[in-house]
Parts: structure tokens; sequence; C-alpha cells
């Protein structure tokens, strides 16, 4: 009789595991070409472990679930089941009670293709509309009171992305915006414009995006040593996210503003 000592089955295990882990490293690379070329393969990959393991928390192990997972990560940012934006999700992703975890990767799916219809648009016109006008934005000086930066940042987000504002609607934006003062509060970042920087990076790439391996320009950037002022190290945040987004726009061939 063959006999699989615990060992062996526990290199098998790893092996199924990274094996699995290559392969959704292949799918997402295919998903999303464009941000596959931006981040390359050592950061996709360190998503896509991340992401196993988060998936796994919520009961869901079987490729498919994982697989939409993964995907979920690259449209709505890696700490996306926990984003004031997407409460959907968090709330399907709970529902252990819900059925088998296929019926809750079906509802996710579902509500992930109304939501896109909704903020994305036909061939994702909306979004690029959206990237163009933060572009128009990032050129002109923001008027914001810093008595209410809150009122005067939900105002912008309507601005630059009106379809997501009114899907998402103000209170998971308020949440968005507490969010990015506190984080902003963490850099140092106190001017306006410095906040409204991190509100709009959160808006366009999920509240945790600062620890996220799809965007590591943005975390390298907060934790460089050799930047010890605060608003230098804004700045140059700013700069790398002008030169992500004018990469963006000339990929899709979206004009620069709307």
């Amino acid at each position: 009789m063959l006999m699989i000592r615990s060992e062996q089955m526990q290199t098998l295990q790893v092996s199924v595991r990274r094996g699995f882990a290559e392969a959704m490293v292949a799918h997402l690379a295919a998903f999303s070409p464009p941000l596959f070329r931006a981040v390359g393969a050592t950061a996709l990959r360190t998503a896509v472990t991340l992401g196993m393991e988060r998936a796994s928390g919520y009961g869901l192990t079987q490729r498919g679930p994982v697989q939409l997972y993964l995907e979920l990560m690259l449209l709505f940012g890696s700490h996306f089941d926990r984003d004031p934006q997407y409460p959907w999700a968090a709330a399907i992703l709970n529902d252990l009670a819900a059925g088998p975890q296929m019926r809750r990767a079906e509802q996710l799916y579902a509500q992930t293709r109304r939501y896109r219809e909704q903020v994305a648009g036909p061939d994702d016109a909306y979004t690029m509309a959206a990237l163009g006008r933060v572009r128009a934005l990032a050129a002109t000086p923001l008027q914001l009171d810093p008595r209410d930066l809150a009122t005067g940042l939900l105002r912008e987000l309507h601005a630059v992305y009106p379809e997501k504002a009114a899907h998402v609607g103000d209170a998971a934006l308020a949440g968005l915006i507490h969010k990015a003062i506190t984080g902003a509060r963490r850099q140092q970042f106190n001017r306006p414009r410095e906040v409204a920087l991190v509100a709009v990076l959160m808006l366009a790439f999920g509240h945790g995006c600062g620890a996220d391996p799809l965007y590591p320009w943005i975390g390298r950037t907060l934790m460089d040593p050799r930047i010890t002022d605060p608003q230098a190290r804004a700045s140059r945040l700013e700069r790398k996210a002008l030169t992500w987004l004018d990469h963006v726009l000339a990929e899709f061939g979206a004009p620069a503003s709307a």
C-alpha cells in the first residue's frame, strides 16, 4: 500500500499552492495587461499571495471564487474587502450563512457587473473621463477651506467622478474622506492640496493604497527615509501620481481633460 508521510503531504500542498499562485499571476497579467506592465510579475505575485490569504479568511478556497477575489483586487484595490466605497463587497464576503462559496462568488460577480455598468460606463468611458478631470484638476489651484475641509473634499470628489459619487453615496464618501484626512495627518500632510491628493488616490486605488502591492510607488514614496520634509514627500507623491495618470491616459488614448 502506498503510504504518504505527513512531510510529503505538506510538500505536495505547498507545491500545489505555488502552482495555483503562478497560474493566477498569469491569469491576472492577461486580465489587466496595463497594470501588469506597470507593476511587473514580482508585485503581482505578492498581491496574489495576499489575496489568496484574504480569500481563504472568507471561506473562499475553490479556484473560481479565489480567482474572482483576485480580479476584484485589480479592479478596486487589494483592500477592497474593507473599503467604505464598496460596502456591498464586505456584506457578501462576511455573510457566511448565505450558502456555499460559489453562491457568494456569484453574488459578488453580479454586484460587480452592476457597479461597473453604473460607475465605469461602457468601455470604461466614465472612468477615463474621471481620470481626465483629475489630470485637469492637478493643473489648477484647489479652492478648499481648511476650516471645513471634509465638505470641500466631498464637493471635489463629486466633481471629479460624479457617476461614482452618485453610486457610492455621500455617507460612504464621508468615510473615505475621514480615512484620507487621518492618513494625511499621519504623514504630516497639513495643506488642503496634500489632503486632497490622498483622498483622490484612495478614490482611484482604494482606501488601502498606501500599503497595496499593486501600487508600490505609493508606499515607497510615503516610506522613503531620504525624504524628511512632509511637503517634499507630498510633492513627490503628486508627481508620481501624475506620471501614472499620464501613462494610463496615453495607454487608452483618453483625453487629458473632460
